[in-house]
């Protein structure tokens, strides 16, 4: 399946104090990318918000490759690397490239569903799990499952 893009240019507002694409503006840049790519699949906050589910995320692991500087034409790609049979939990790559096509960063994320009434995670409705048959899969798509996010081992610390 083809790849789903967005473009964008970089913006004063998205540079740091090294004059170059700020770590806090890739992400924004990625969450901007799904947010366009979950409204053109049928799951836009109106529709979700009839089901009182949410998309939430686990963890974003970003590489970064090359300086992006102010003004720049950027595209962000969206793959989807994984489903759960039950559309609870999805994970995500985005690229990130500049004019030329150079590739200027890299994003594993994994997420959930959340019902935003009971604050617990979510199955999807039927209604979106066939709407799931059309994204753009990675070469390396596979199904997900509650192990899954516990991958990296990371658990709550508390402060003593």
């Amino acid at each position: 399946m083809k790849t789903y893009l967005k473009d964008f240019e970089i913006r004063w507002s998205d540079v740091d104090a090294n004059r170059h694409l700020a770590n806090s503006a890739y992400v924004n840049f990625m969450s901007h990318t799904r947010v366009a790519f979950f409204e053109d699949h049928n799951f836009s906050l109106s529709n979700l918000a009839k089901f009182k589910i949410s998309p939430v995320v686990f963890y974003e692991h970003i590489y970064y490759f090359k300086e992006a500087f102010l003004g720049t034409p950027i595209r962000v790609s969206l793959e989807v690397k994984g489903l759960s049979e039950d559309g609870m939990f999805f994970e995500i790559e985005h690229n990130i490239y500049n004019h030329k096509g150079e590739n200027l960063a890299s994003c594993e994320l994994m997420g959930a569903w959340i019902n935003l009434k009971t604050r617990e995670l979510s199955a999807l409705p039927s209604e979106f799990l066939t709407e799931m048959d059309t994204f753009p899969i990675s070469a390396d798509f596979r199904t997900l499952t509650k192990e899954d996010t516990r991958k990296f081992g990371k658990k709550p610390v508390r402060l003593s």
